[in-house]
């Protein structure tokens, strides 16, 4: 009789805990398989800690028994509209962030406390009219610890005003526009190259390679176009290059015969601007048939599609393109120590794989990447703030210049402008992508003179 009285006492217990935990609404996960814990309430989503076990990585770091409480991060990401498909990937890039941080570095270490992270958002559907209301929400009511940028400049700047008056810091992931840290905001920072860098990369490669190169420069007359422009304006300068011929185009332009004859007769042999798809492919596409005789070609934007190769074939062997990140940069810790600054976050690998678990299998973009490193940028500036006050952590970002698998991150301490970051530049050869610059994350040399378009 005693034992039957504890073997119901057992079963009833088992069954009571069983209960509870279905209540809570925990997934029981196998070893290895990552489970993310989401809680929806009124639309807004909380991404928690993700059960994998930190075996996974082998990145080397102590691992606290528990937290002292959590740091709430909150945002809102285009899950509709026409920056659903950015959205996705930015929403994946912060959860990949969040399970290093709290999986395998332990937590954000805060004087002698740590804390787990969590992010709070909210679906802005792709609307700048939306932006206010949801982050004074994530603030008034959701009260949160510091914030992340929605994605786009434009929706980065409809949401700026409201973190500057609530004195919150918020680090812009996809905000590329330089007039957003024109405004004298103090709680503004920047994690990604601005749009004046764009091409800087490019030129830097140009004026490593070929001193005496001379530039054309052609673009779409559009905001962001004329801004990488003026930027590349300012780097040809700097590097003593010539700019030979410059001639800004109007939006939707796809016929460039004149344009390129022009540029041909000041006797420029580099190429550089763009817009978008379609003009950037038929810029490119007609300097070859027109026989352009190109050293150097640095297009924004549309090498960086699979379909520009599709169209213009060998032409595009030998087109450079800047980017943010790409699968196969080279930084690494070992660079970061060449360079004297520290190493923070998962290597690429480990981030390709994190990356992996979190998305059922996916591979990363930049957009993505960047949302990834915006976390990792926030998390170092809270450690070494060792405070959880926003004027404290802003203050601590003035001092972080680190490394990740992003690149390097420091801010101008002035505008929260990124000035540390490099864009990297991808060249086509033989039809492959290959990041050939800054050398700290090439994968291979760059091709210059472009042999298919100059011997020719």
């Amino acid at each position: 009789m005693r034992r039957y009285g504890v073997s119901k006492y057992v079963t009833g217990l088992v069954f009571l805990i069983i209960g509870l935990l279905v209540g809570a609404g925990i997934a029981m996960s196998s070893p290895g398989k990552t489970v993310t814990k989401t809680v929806t309430q009124s639309s807004v989503v909380t991404v928690t800690k993700t059960i994998t076990p930190a075996a996974q990585t082998t990145t080397k770091t102590s691992k606290p028994s528990g937290f002292a409480g959590t740091i709430y991060i909150g945002t809102t990401i285009s899950l509709k509209g026409k920056f659903a498909h950015e959205g996705e990937y930015a929403l994946n890039g912060f959860k990949v962030a969040i399970k290093w941080l709290n999986d395998v570095h332990g937590g954000i270490k805060v004087g002698d406390k740590v804390y787990k992270v969590e992010l709070k958002y909210y679906d802005d559907e792709s609307s700048s009219q939306r932006v206010p209301e949801l982050y004074s929400k994530l603030i008034t009511e959701d009260k949160v610890n510091f914030l992340l940028a929605p994605y786009s400049s434009g929706l980065t700047k409809a949401a700026a005003p409201v973190a500057e008056q609530n004195k919150i810091v918020m680090v812009s992931h996809g905000g590329a526009s330089d007039s957003i840290f024109k405004q004298g905001y103090k709680y503004i920072v920047q994690t990604l190259s601005p749009a004046s860098t764009y091409l800087r990369s490019v030129v830097d490669l140009i004026a490593e390679k070929d001193p005496n190169a001379k530039v054309a420069l052609i673009y779409e007359n559009a905001a962001f176009a004329a801004t990488v422009a003026q930027g590349a304006k300012d780097e040809i300068q700097k590097k003593g290059l010539k700019l030979v011929y410059e001639k800004p185009y109007e939006k939707g332009a796809t016929e460039f015969g004149s344009i390129i004859n022009e540029a041909m007769a000041a006797g420029a042999d580099v190429l550089l601007g763009g817009g978008h798809f379609a003009d950037g492919t038929a810029l490119v596409q007609q300097a070859w048939q027109l026989g352009w005789k190109l050293k150097g070609i640095g297009i924004i934007v549309a090498p960086a599609l699979a379909e520009f190769k599709q169209q213009l074939k060998d032409a595009a062997n030998g087109v450079m393109y800047p980017a943010q990140w790409a699968i196969g940069v080279k930084y690494s810790p070992e660079a970061a120590k060449k360079l004297g600054i520290e190493w923070f976050g998962p290597t690429n690998e480990e981030y390709l794989e994190l990356y992996k678990q979190v998305s059922g299998g996916g591979t990363p973009d930049y957009h993505a990447a960047e949302a990834t490193a915006a976390v990792l940028h926030l998390a170092k500036a809270i450690e070494v703030a060792g405070s959880l006050d926003s004027d404290a952590v802003r203050a601590a970002f003035n001092k972080v210049d680190i490394m990740t698998f992003f690149g390097r991150l420091k801010i101008d301490p002035a505008t929260g402008l990124q000035v540390g970051h490099q864009m990297v530049v991808v060249q086509w050869q033989s039809g492959e992508k290959k990041i050939v610059y800054p050398p700290e994350a090439a994968q291979a040399s760059p091709i210059y003179p472009a042999e298919n378009w100059y011997k020719r």
